[in-house]
């Protein structure tokens, strides 16, 4: 197995990670996190489509670095922007959710019982 293999199969392993955490968990941070963990794959996916001319003796295609390089930066603005929001909604209403139904300590009993 060369690295440019491993290399996709982590960056497959991390998107299809950070879309089991987006489909499942209903805690807006976790959300947060599994996008961050669903780009950072996409991310390595890019960077192992870049290198797919360099065994063949061809140079690194620069398009796909670009995007990557591109995208990290407006992942990282949204994932700040995403944060403060969720700070911002805590401190107003004194949850992390949106839901009114929701829990707020999700491992405990429901109130009232």
């Amino acid at each position: 197995m060369s690295a440019v293999e491993l290399f996709g199969i982590c960056g497959s392993a991390a998107v299809g990670l950070g879309l089991y955490g987006l489909v499942v968990d209903p805690r807006p941070l976790r959300k947060i996190v599994a996008f961050d963990l669903l780009g950072g794959g996409v991310f390595l996916l890019f960077a192992v489509v870049a290198r797919r001319g360099v065994g063949a003796g061809f140079g690194g295609d620069p398009v796909p670095q670009a995007l990557a390089i591109t995208g990290l930066v407006v992942a990282f603005s949204a994932t700040a922007l995403a944060s403060a929001l969720l700070l911002r909604l805590f401190e107003a209403s004194g949850r992390a959710t949106l839901r009114s139904d929701a829990p707020a300590d999700p491992g405990g009993e429901p109130d009232g019982g």
